[in-house]
């Protein structure tokens, strides 16, 4: 799946995943990947920046750390980053749901009597 088609989404995700507990960024990766069953395999140049962006909104903290001599930036989820997750599984629920009614039908819908 490419990033692109993840437009809107991707924030949502990350913060999911940051929701486990704090991870350095290619942990990150890889927890989408792995979430995902291979699906999501998106490349650092998506999800640096999108981390950055979040930092930034308030919605993830970040530290650095050195792990076998090399330095790793952690992150993990604020508590503002927590409630902005909250609404973002509210809004998807709501999304999946409409779109649903179009797209998850195998009938085509009755009209009203």
């Amino acid at each position: 799946m490419k990033a692109q088609a993840l437009h809107g989404h991707l924030d949502a995700l990350l913060l999911a995943v940051l929701e486990q507990g704090e991870l350095h960024g290619y942990a990150i990766i890889e927890a989408l990947r792995a979430r995902s069953g291979g699906t999501l395999d998106l490349p650092t140049g998506t999800i640096y920046p999108a981390l950055r962006r979040l930092e930034r909104a308030g919605y993830v903290a970040s530290s650095w750390s050195t792990v076998n001599g090399r330095e790793r930036r952690t992150y993990q989820l604020t508590e503002a980053g927590g409630r902005a997750l909250a609404g973002e599984r509210a809004g998807w629920r709501e999304f999946s749901a409409t779109v649903g009614r179009f797209l998850g039908a195998d009938e085509p819908p009755t009209a009203p009597a």
